[in-house]
Parts: structure tokens; C-alpha cells; sequence
């Protein structure tokens, strides 16, 4: 195991960008509380971003809709084509869509897509997984892990997202056919949930089946927190627009209820369907897209928040969610117009945003930060020291420090937060019962400063 531990080490730091030379020039500044959130443009001349995820080599990873996988250098904007798929059909909303890396890349570097294809006349979705090579630059060996999906060219989600439990989540548009989002027999208008070879987990809702959620018109967001809460964004008709609290086996029935069940037929059908009502809804509908969970000090007045790429209404929109996580309270609009329709969205372990447009042919990779925070790590003066035992330790840890409202944050060496608690006092019991064995940082943060120590995990 030590042995596995340096060689991530390794490849981790490898992966570190260079620090910029300079910073791009401010394209627009915006307040965000107290803060000035800067925007500037990262990277030009892309066509229609559809996917961003932060890579465990410290680089943004990109689909294009026409086909292309690239990956994008955060300090200096280079763009690496990996890829320009083969087979995929960019007719209409169709095309290269969601993409996800494996938690492992270190030691399993599969990259994980889904796209539209042709068969026999007829526009399909699949996913597909490839294989990256850090030397050649390039992704081979590609494997259809599910295919076969009536798609057309609208409605196809389709964003992918892989759990701790290394399942894969998918979502799937009703394709336009939408009494299939009610019916459980067909893929279209669900969640879906693999394995990462393709298989149908033991523990899936229904046996047998890949079905994790239905009743879904056009998902193309999809977050999962540090503490396991799953969240939506999804499409609705001229009405509705959706952000949803994902839970398996739930219902969120479309086309029987469009938003709320505020309707006498509607409340009829979600009593009797498990129907799980939108956190909130738009009417006249945004097009939300890309969403993601904010919670790092660089931008205070996001953390706690959501953060959706809106299409139409060519937005920015912040989601505030209650301690329980079950409520929005309040949605504050930014960069109303100024980058067009913007569909993808990501947040470094530094706390920047990256937003990714959608306008076809002139798209570019913005990026939001506060160019006046300060890492905790070059603050010594506010260092404080806190216990942590046992370490190594097994299912569970106890944590001592001197704070009297901490945020304690378990990173993997990816620095992937993979377990957040929030107003901890003195002593406090992290469950490690859902991580795998390995080497963890835990920080604790507070009004007094910032203090990490490593945890060992058997």
C-alpha cells in the first residue's frame, strides 16, 4: 500500500501546472457579498463546451459537442486534443456530452463519455469508456460499457458522474418519447445507474435493472456533495425548469407532473408514485445546464451553494441550500448576457470557477476567482494545532481542536473533499466507515485560521 501511496504522490504533483506568469486580463468584475469576483477569459475558439471536470492531474478536462476531448492547462490556457471521436452525431442539441474520470486515474486512468451516435439510419446515445495515455497524449482502447439509447436531437441529457461506491450515474432525456419516462422497462427519461464496466449493481433499486430514477424530461446537471446529497438540474417544456434532490428509486414525474404536484391530476399521481417534488422551479423556464457545489473560503458568499450555467437566460445563478439541504433559499442571478449561453461548470480545490459557453464556433472557457484571497497554507501565523486519533484508524476517528464552530474537511490525495462536517466544536467523530484504505489530509478551519494533518486509513 505504501508503495501505491507514493506512486500517487507522485503522479499528482507531477500533474501541478506551473503558476501563470501573468493573469489574464479582467474581462468584468462582479461583488459576490464582500468579495470582487474577477472573470477573465482562459482559453478561445471553442465550439459549444459541453462537459468541464477538474482532472486529478490538476488540469480541466473538456468535451466539445462536435466530438473533441481535450485537456485545458489552468495557468496557461493550452488546449491538449486527446480525442475527436469517431462515430458521434453533432446534429442539432446531439452530440459529445457528459464526461467523467475515474476516482483511481492515478492507477486506472479511464476517462468515461457519453455521445450520440448513428445506427442503421437511426440517432442512438452510449457510453463509452477509454484509456488515457499521459505519455502519448491520447485516449485508446475505447469500450462500450451501454448503448442502444433511442435518442433524437433533443432531449438526450446527458451528464455522467461516478460515486464513491465507483458507480456510475447517467442521466437520459426522454428523448422526446415521453410516456417512456414513466416506464421503468425503457432508459430514456431516468437516472441510470452501472457499474463501471458496464454491469448492473447488486444494490440498484430494482434487480436487474439500471434504473436508479425516474420520470426525468431533460436532466443536464448533476452534483453530488461531500456529504452524498445528489442534486439536478433538469429542462422542463415552456414551464418548469427543475432543481431536484436526487433519490433512488424516487419518481420525479414527468410527464404527468410538471413541476410541483399543484395540480388536482398532479397531486392524484404523485401520492400514489413516490413522486418527489423540485426544490424550485423557473416559469418562463432559464435552461439550466452545468451545476455544481461551491464551499470553498476564496468566495465566502457562495459557499453552501449551488452554482447553475443557465442557457437562455445566459446566466449565473447561485442556490443557497438550508443545513439539511432540502430547501433553496434564495437564487441570486451574475453575469446576466455577459458570455452568452453557458452550459458546463467546475470548481478547482482553489476555489475558481470555470464556466464553459455554448454559443457555437466563437466559445471560451471563463474563469471566476478572487484574485485578493490568500491560501490558508501561506498563513502560518493563524496555524493551530488540533488531535487526531487513532491514526492510523479504521472506521472511525475522533478530533479534538480548540475551534468552537470548525469546518473540518477530509481530502483524498487527489484533494478531492470526500467528507465535510460544518459547525464542529471541541471534539468531534469523523465516520471513515464509506473510505477506502489510503493516506487522507484533514483540515479544520475557523476564524483563528487553518490547521491540516495527515490521516492514515486501514
Amino acid at each position: 500500500m505504501k508503495f501505491l501511496r507514493n506512486t500517487a504522490l507522485a503522479f499528482w504533483a507531477a500533474g501541478l501546472p506551473m503558476a501563470a506568469c501573468a493573469q489574464a486580463p479582467a474581462l468584468t468584475t462582479f461583488p459576490v457579498g464582500t468579495t470582487t469576483v474577477t472573470a477573465s477569459a482562459l482559453t478561445t475558439g471553442l465550439d459549444h463546451v459541453w462537459e468541464l471536470v477538474w482532472g486529478p492531474d490538476n488540469f480541466l478536462w473538456m468535451t466539445e459537442r462536435g466530438g473533441r476531448i481535450s485537456r485545458v492547462n489552468p495557468a496557461t490556457g493550452q488546449v491538449q486534443l486527446l480525442l475527436s471521436v469517431p462515430d458521434v452525431t453533432p446534429t442539432g442539441e446531439s452530440g459529445l456530452l457528459g464526461m467523467a474520470l475515474h476516482p483511481d486515474f492515478a492507477t486506472t486512468p479511464h476517462v468515461f463519455v457519453v455521445y450520440n451516435y448513428t445506427d442503421a439510419g437511426s440517432l442512438k446515445e452510449k457510453v463509452v469508456r477509454y484509456t488515457y495515455s499521459a505519455a502519448a497524449g491520447s485516449l485508446t482502447a475505447p469500450l462500450v460499457l451501454l448503448g442502444n439509447i433511442p435518442a433524437t436531437t433533443t432531449h438526450s441529457g446527458s451528464r455522467l458522474l461516478i460515486l464513491p461506491d465507483r458507480t456510475l450515474l447517467m442521466t437520459t432525456g426522454d428523448a422526446q418519447l415521453q410516456p417512456e419516462a414513466q416506464n421503468r422497462a425503457s432508459l430514456n427519461g431516468k437516472i441510470l445507474r452501472l457499474n463501471l464496466d458496464g454491469t448492473v449493481p447488486a444494490d440498484n433499486p430494482t434487480a436487474g435493472s439500471l434504473v436508479y430514477t425516474l420520470g426525468h424530461r431533460n436532466a443536464q446537471g448533476l452534483v453530488r456533495l461531500p456529504d452524498g446529497r445528489l442534486y439536478s438540474s433538469e429542462h422542463g417544456p415552456s414551464n418548469d425548469d427543475e432543481i431536484n434532490k436526487i433519490e433512488p428509486n424516487r419518481n420525479y414525474g414527468w410527464p404527468n407532473v410538471e413541476g410541483a404536484c399543484n395540480l388536482p391530476s398532479e397531486a392524484a399521481f404523485c401520492a400514489a408514485n413516490n413522486v418527489r417534488e423540485p426544490l424550485t422551479t423557473w416559469t418562463p423556464t432559464i435552461a439550466p445546464a452545468g451545476l455544481t457545489y461551491y464551499d470553498h473560503p476564496a468566495i465566502p458568499g457562495w459557499r453552501g451553494s449551488l452554482l447553475l450555467a443557465t442557457l437562455k437566460n445566459q446566466q449565473l445563478v447561485q442556490l443557497p441550500l438550508n443545513a439539511a439541504g432540502d430547501a433553496i433559499t434564495a437564487r441570486p442571478v451574475f453575469l446576466t448576457s455577459a458570455f452568452g449561453r453557458l452550459r458546463a461548470i467546475c470548481v478547482s480545490p482553489e476555489g475558481r470557477v470555470y464556466l464553459g459557453s455554448s454559443n457555437g464556433g466563437s466559445d471560451r472557457i471563463i474563469t471566476l476567482e478572487n484574485r485578493a484571497f490568500v491560501a490558508s497554507a501561506t498563513r502560518a501565523a493563524n496555524a493551530f494545532a488540533f488531535e487526531l486519533f487513532p491514526n492510523p484508524a479504521r472506521r472511525q476517528a475522533t478530533l479534538r481542536q480548540p475551534l468552537a464552530n470548525a469546518r473540518v474537511t477530509v481530502r483524498d490525495l487527489l484533494g478531492r473533499a470526500v467528507l465535510t462536517l460544518q459547525g464542529v466544536g471541541p471534539t468531534a467523530v469523523l465516520d471513515l466507515a464509506g473510505l477506502r484504505a489510503g493516506s487522507y489530509s484533514v483540515q479544520v478551519e475557523g476564524a483563528a485560521g487553518s490547521a491540516t494533518r495527515q490521516l492514515l486509513v486501514e
